[in-house]
């Protein structure tokens, strides 16, 4: 017997897809591209282990309208971003 997968959490009490679905405003498409941008994201933190600074520059740049709610769009293209990976030494 195989054991049980975990329930998935109703989108009522998932803060996550609260978020992105605010964010997009309940349209499938944005939501899609929003669950696959933070997949990125998360992938790449663990990979790259971007510095402090980094991604508490990038999660002030991406949130969403002073709302805390955070695009993962702009979050994924601001973590890879060159510019923003520049030399520590320049702080």
């Amino acid at each position: 017997m195989a054991p049980a997968a975990p329930a998935k959490l109703p989108p009522l009490r998932d803060p996550v897809f609260l978020n992105i679905g605010f964010v997009c405003q309940w349209q499938d498409e944005c939501i899609q591209k929003q669950q696959k941008a933070m997949k990125q994201a998360l992938a790449y933190g663990k990979k790259a282990k971007p510095a402090n600074w980094q991604v508490q520059f990038c999660n002030r740049r991406a949130t969403f309208r002073r709302s805390g709610r955070i695009d993962w769009i702009s979050y994924l293209s601001c973590i890879k971003s060159p510019k923003v990976r520049g030399s520590t030494a320049s702080r």
